[in-house]
């Protein structure tokens, strides 16, 4: 909040007044005198203090009349106020973490890393910033993890925190069990939660602070698994204003790819098959109005967040507000003191001029 000043500097010169009052109280053609043959009784008598601080009459005359002036010129302090509305974006982020995802065909901060681990540093940028990346501060963003089953780790929330928090525990499956990949219904899932995010969300002005929504899907392999067709997800998804962004991980042709341990502990590597479904990601985006990726390294997986970051971006409206104080007849705060209104101060001088005049400072006329 910031403040300004006004005045209406024509009523200045009014304080000239006030000067033509004092000069005139001290015009000594005007005083009344008394005719003596000698003045030494006069002397003699001494000079009381009520005499020798006479001169307090005219000048609270003159205080009270160039303040008066002041207040008629109308001070006025303006404060400004600035509100900064935001419209962001509900952003789903559902990460792939089958066993395939385990491939090390990546790299985190110059050491070889799995696919998991590189999707959870290009994340944790994209949330919180770094890497050449902004973040997005004024987002909702949640987490979903899928291999056979989908999971929601995090709703689309602002404690950005807590959601890459979420995301730095979540480890490849490795059970039997858990084996597969259910894209359809982890993309079903997003729908589901942005969809709650959205109806829930508003501000007290009836504006809806979300200004799209999406789903950034990172996966390295194929639908196999799950109740819920990947293509009707995506169509879920376009009915809500939706848009996936899908994004395939893992080089072409072969990848790296622990197998096991040999007998002195060590972990043995092999080139295995990359398969992922680029057509079926591209259909998805395509009926969403968004785009497919594909990420074949780490720098390319960055860049992709780069462009994502760009497509999504947030809008801030700002508005400014006005409150004015009219110093004359308004109480002001000055330095965490409340100073009264002006008129007050030109009253009690009014006030105990004549009170004085009256009482300790009555002169003969």
């Amino acid at each position: 909040m910031n403040s300004f000043q006004t005045l209406s500097w024509w009523a200045l010169p009014l304080v000239l007044l006030g000067v033509v009052a004092l000069w005139r109280s001290f015009d000594s053609r005007r005083r009344s005198t008394v005719a003596f043959s000698s003045a030494a009784l006069i002397k003699a008598a001494g000079t009381s203090w009520v005499v020798r601080t006479r001169w307090i009459i005219p000048a609270m005359r003159v205080m009270a009349i160039a303040l008066l002036a002041f207040c008629l010129a109308r001070p006025v302090i303006a404060h400004q106020q600035t509100k900064v509305f935001v419209e962001g974006a509900a952003i789903q982020l559902v990460v792939d973490r089958s066993g395939s995802m385990r491939a090390l065909d990546f790299q985190v901060k110059g050491q070889t890393a799995d696919r998991l681990a590189a999707v959870k540093s290009v994340a944790n940028a994209f949330v919180l910033g770094g890497q050449g990346l902004e973040g997005r501060p004024n987002d909702l963003v949640g987490v979903i993890t899928f291999a056979r089953f989908a999971d929601g780790l995090a709703p689309p929330t602002l404690d950005h925190a807590y959601v890459i928090d979420a995301l730095e525990k979540v480890q490849p499956a490795n059970d039997e069990a858990e084996s597969g990949t259910a894209i359809g219904d982890a993309v079903a899932l997003a729908v589901e939660r942005i969809r709650d995010s959205m109806k829930h969300a508003h501000t007290g002005d009836g504006r809806d602070p979300i200004k799209s929504a999406a789903i950034i899907l990172m996966t390295d392999g194929e639908n196999n698994a799950g109740e819920v067709d990947p293509r009707v997800a995506a169509d879920l998804a376009a009915s809500y204003g939706i848009k996936i962004y899908a994004i395939g991980v893992g080089t072409r042709g072969m990848a790296p790819f622990p197998v096991g341990t040999d007998p002195f502990g060590r972990p043995v590597i092999r080139n295995v098959p990359v398969s992922i479904d680029e057509d079926l990601m591209r259909d998805m985006a395509s009926r969403t109005g968004g785009e497919y990726f594909r990420a074949t390294d780490s720098a390319s997986l960055l860049s992709i967040s780069k462009q994502i970051d760009s497509l999504e971006k947030t809008t801030t409206e700002q508005r400014q507000s006005f409150q004015f104080t009219e110093l004359a007849v308004q109480p002001s705060r000055l330095g965490g003191t409340w100073i009264p209104p002006l008129l007050v101060g030109v009253l009690i001088l009014l006030g105990a001029e004549l009170v004085l005049v009256g009482t300790r400072y009555r002169s003969a006329n």
